[in-house]
């Protein structure tokens, strides 16, 4: 409670208290004759009492003449033996009580102090984990309020977002420079927002603009807007945005704005998005209301911006959208470079490597990796983290933990080190394929009984049609292992099919890649930083005679490289039985082990060698 409310307050119990003393004093002194014990009885041998009301402390009555123009009176009572000694002796007197009249105010008037105590610092704190804010403050906002020293965190602890770092730095030099920057007209961006997949450090770049700027940091999360109550998302902008303006130029941060800024449905039946939409017009105020000359920025960060209110993308309002995406191999050695500052690692680490091998890696997840690696390294009694628990820690995030205790019977253990090494294989023979790093039978915790472990060599933005072909003949090589080994296919390749299947679907229906249905795109999805399909969906526009169409193309696709992988597994059958021989024997083998695991530009460079 702010401190002006507190004053209020006490002078209003002051002045009730005051009020109720004035009242008890002036009733009693306006109705009532106080008189001593002993006039009391000198008037009853006159015989000028009425009637008498005797209570345990006093005497009350009626008087049949008045006194001092008053028929009632009350007097104190006194022992009889003392008042008989007094009146012998003719003494006036009169009794007295060991309370006062302070004293029984007090008595009623504390108890109702306490329970009003109580409700306000325990029901208080009951409703406010409730989720009511607080009866006293619901329509308050929940900023936190951050200066340069709370964060901890500046633009030297944010890496491999260079672009996003350029862009948001040249907002803070606006806020601490306007003149510079406004000189030539320029204005000052009303609002940015930072899009891109979980993990990838939006927060923390907000968190390195508030260790950066010099001015005061709002920072807020989307969802600490809606409340139960009607209008409380709307107060709680109104009062965020009017603390912002007390106390310009500042930056306010608002953190998964996609649970505030949600597209408005076209028609609401019943009122059920009432609040929401409240909540997100009054946003949409605020922003048109910024006066540039204040110094206010809007930050805010969203994974799923195609969610987004239209209104509120539109410029005016977010003049910016920075993406802020997976980093590539450079961006990944240089937050590596980061997070290894914080552990005892190997001088000859070679970070490039694991850069090499974490590819499509967050920063949260490189974050992770770093931690995993030094877990292992503790686990097995070392001094310093190596790139061989770097390797462990990789597997670990992808395929799971070690299930060594796992049983399996000899026949399911050699068809999947056959399995397994299909795979491999054909990543070693396929051109333009990613080397083989490691193939292993260990099952893993996700469930998988083995797995194959390839690396890139470099971060690809670009994907040709033999690529994804190429993609596709690694995957069902495991299977066709089974088949040329066994005479029979099992249900171990179900997701090697699944991958596959989306490979050739996509082929298909989105790049265009097929003679027969054309370079035509006939689903289109949108692109959603979640991962998966998006909200909206895939768009089908096609008849079902074209949908009959895709099913053949994609079939095709299938069996064309399903065909590939057994004759190219038939040219290296020697090499199969000895790989899947050896898997048996060690359990987990790489291409230095078994050369013939190795690519094809290895394998030539060491021939010319």
């Amino acid at each position: 409670m702010e401190k002006n409310k507190q004053f209020n307050l006490a002078y209003f119990v002051a002045a009730a208290l005051l009020v109720l003393l004035f009242q008890s004093f002036w009733t009693d002194y306006r109705t009532v004759e106080r008189i001593p014990y002993s006039q009391f009885l000198t008037l009853i041998e006159d015989g000028k009492i009425a009637d008498v009301v005797v209570r345990e402390t006093t005497v009350t009555g009626t008087l049949k003449e008045p006194v001092n123009g008053r028929t009632k009176f009350v007097a104190k009572k006194v022992d009889p033996q003392i008042a008989d000694e007094l009146q012998a002796k003719g003494v006036e007197f009169t009794g007295g009580t060991e309370t006062t009249f302070l004293s029984s105010i007090l008595s009623w008037i504390m108890p109702a102090v306490f329970f009003i105590a109580l409700w306000f610092f325990l029901l208080r704190g009951v409703f406010a984990r409730q989720g009511l804010g607080g009866m006293m403050n619901v329509g308050k906002s929940k900023a936190k309020v951050l200066v340069e020293k709370n964060t901890g965190v500046t633009f030297d602890d944010v890496a491999g977002v260079d672009e996003a770092k350029m862009e948001l730095r040249e907002v803070v030099n606006f806020l601490r420079d306007k003149e510079a920057f406004s000189r030539l007209g320029a204005r000052m961006p009303t609002g940015i927002l930072l899009v891109g997949p979980p993990g990838t450090g939006k927060t923390l770049l907000a968190r390195a603009v508030a260790g950066e700027a010099k001015v005061p940091f709002f920072s807020m999360a989307g969802s600490e807007f809606v409340e139960m109550f009607v209008g409380v998302g709307a107060a709680r902008v109104r009062d965020l945005f009017e603390q912002a303006r007390k106390v310009a130029p500042c930056i306010i941060f608002i953190d998964e704005i996609d649970s505030l800024g949600r597209a408005r449905a076209g028609a609401s039946f019943g009122g059920g998005h009432d609040e929401k939409e409240q909540t997100l017009n009054q946003l949409l105020n605020e922003l048109d209301g910024f006066d540039p000359r204040e110094g206010i920025v809007l930050l805010a960060a969203t994974n799923r911006p195609e969610v987004l209110d239209p209104a509120l993308k539109r410029a005016g309002r977010f003049d910016r959208q920075i993406v802020v995406d997976r980093p590539d191999r450079v961006g990944r050695e240089a937050i590596l470079k980061v997070h290894l500052k914080k552990v005892e690692t190997d001088p000859e680490l070679d970070v490039e490597k694991i850069a090499g091998i974490t590819i499509g890696f967050t920063g949260a997840d490189l974050a992770n990796l770093v931690n995993e690696a030094a877990i292992v390294a503790t686990r097995r009694g070392g001094n310093q983290v190596t790139l061989e628990d770097f390797t462990a820690a990789v597997e670990r995030i992808i395929a799971g933990t070690e299930q060594a205790t796992r049983l399996i019977n000899p026949k399911d253990r050699e068809r999947v080190a056959y399995h397994e090494m299909g795979h491999a294989l054909a990543a070693a023979n396929l051109a333009g394929a990613d080397p083989v790093h490691k193939v292993s039978i260990i099952p893993r915790s996700i469930g998988a009984l083995g797995y194959t472990l390839t690396r890139p060599t470099e971060d690809r933005f670009l994907i040709t049609t033999s690529d994804l072909k190429n993609r596709m003949v690694m995957l069902l090589a495991g299977r066709a292992a089974e088949e040329l080994t066994f005479g029979e296919i099992t249900t171990g390749a179900s997701d090697d099919l699944d991958k596959a299947t989306g490979i050739a679907r996509q082929i298909v229906t989105r790049f265009g890649m097929t003679p027969d249905l054309g370079q035509v795109v006939l689903e289109k999805q949108e692109n959603s930083y979640l991962g998966g399909a998006s909200s909206v969906g895939s768009q089908k526009d096609y008849s079902q005679e074209t949908a009959r169409e895709i099913d053949l193309a994609v079939r095709e696709l299938i069996e064309e490289s399903y065909e590939q992988a057994r004759a190219l597994l038939s040219r290296h059958g020697d090499d199969l039985k000895r790989g899947a021989t050896l898997l048996l024997e060690r359990e987990t083998i790489t291409p230095d082990e078994f050369p013939p695991l190795q690519s094809l530009s290895e394998r030539m460079q060491n021939a010319a060698e």
